[in-house]
């Protein structure tokens, strides 16, 4: 023997090769229970959903929830605490406040990619029904 290793299976010449499938033959592995993506805004100080208009934010907008300002760099997409001035984009002068409303012409929302989930409705306040409901009883 000329090999360097003695084990079984190492470079074996007498191994079945499996035929491989035509890439016509595959078929789709992807579940119909697979969960959809979305694209969201949230608001960067209390983490509240945004809906966006077609136009964007608006410069007045507040966040519903904490009455934060919206239009600020911590929403924005270019925002980066490493970057000169804090951000991404060529800008001309350093915004001090980056949680306060600005007037910064090359701002986009920020937004991020969540799987979506469905929650069920809260019909029964009863344990004992929730607990025959979730094993079928």
């Amino acid at each position: 023997m000329d090999r360097k290793y003695k084990q079984r299976g190492y470079q074996d010449e007498d191994r079945e090769q499996k035929p491989r499938p035509a890439p016509s033959q595959k078929s789709d592995v992807r579940s119909p229970k697979m969960p959809a993506f979305r694209e969201v805004t949230r608001c960067a100080l209390c983490g509240m959903q945004i809906n966006i208009d077609v136009g964007g934010i608006a410069k007045e907008a507040t966040c519903p929830k904490c009455r934060a300002d919206l239009h600020t760099c911590k929403n924005c997409v270019s925002f980066d605490p490493g970057a000169r001035f804090q951000c991404r984009k060529p800008i001309t002068e350093r915004i001090a406040k980056k949680d306060v409303r600005n007037e910064c012409e090359v701002f986009e929302p920020r937004k991020t990619v969540e799987r979506e989930t469905t929650t069920a409705p809260a019909e029964t306040k009863d344990p004992r029904s929730a607990f025959d409901k979730l094993f079928k009883i």
